[in-house]
């Protein structure tokens, strides 16, 4: 019998942490699946982060580090300068990679350092109770925002992957959404062309995923896809922000 799917090799048996609709689950196993298709898992090594995604390390089957909150890029701009033939990836969330990372992956960034970057945008910080993030929409609700994000309070949101395609260093740099099936797809093709981009030494990669929060959001599973199509796409337009040859 013909086999036509499959679970990915690049995956462990655990199962996963994160709370039912959360989208982290998705988004683990196009990454995955990109590593066991171009065939370097045994030289793969992956980040983890603080936040929603810090057991990444009993999920992904590759080698994996730990970094402390923020410091995702540092750890692997060393992981890669030890040794160049290492496909190093971090997988960090908005909270981790646009406040408290914010200067380290902009200089890691501008370096052009030679690694990919896996960015999940759910505009809150999910782990610590829903608290108003870097990327959260205005108006939007949240723990510390409760009559929704005021500008002029607090500043708009950042548009971290055209910030950053600013920058001479990047080679790629994309932002995605998993809110459908069409979409999903279309993440899987940008995050593997973010990992061939290391494969042929083309430098810094950063794909940003739309994500779902459903339980910080207060929003069943369905609403909170809804809600990412309809609200954040029109904030944080999808698409290739910037690609060398």
């Amino acid at each position: 019998m013909a086999i036509v799917y499959e679970k990915t090799k690049m995956l462990t048996d655990k199962p996963l942490h994160y709370c039912p609709g959360c989208t982290h689950g998705i988004i683990h196993r196009l990454v995955a699946e990109a590593i066991d298709e171009l065939g370097v898992q045994d030289r793969a090594i992956g980040i983890a982060p603080v936040g929603c995604a810090v057991f990444a390390y009993d999920y992904f089957n590759c080698d994996m580090m730990e970094a402390a909150h923020g410091r995702a890029p540092a750890v692997a701009t060393g992981c890669k300068r030890v040794n160049p033939n290492n496909v190093v990836f971090t997988y960090q969330g908005d909270g981790d990679l646009a406040s408290i990372g914010a200067a380290e992956i902009t200089h890691a960034a501008t370096r052009g350092e030679n690694i990919t970057v896996i960015f999940v945008n759910n505009a809150i910080y999910g782990m610590t109770g829903g608290q108003m993030a870097p990327t959260t929409l205005p108006g939007q609700v949240t723990t510390t925002s409760p009559y929704g994000r005021d500008p002029a309070l607090c500043g708009y949101p950042i548009r971290m992957s055209e910030m950053l395609a600013t920058l001479d260093g990047p080679a790629y740099i994309a932002r995605v959404s998993v809110h459908d099936v069409k979409h999903i797809m279309e993440a899987k093709k940008a995050i593997k062309k973010a990992f061939q981009m290391q494969l042929e030494g083309k430098g810094f990669s950063m794909v940003e995923v739309l994500s779902s929060c459903p339980t910080n959001w207060g929003l069943t599973p369905q609403e909170a896809l809804k809600w990412l199509q309809e609200k954040m796409i029109p904030q944080y337009p999808l698409g290739v922000k910037k690609e060398v040859e």
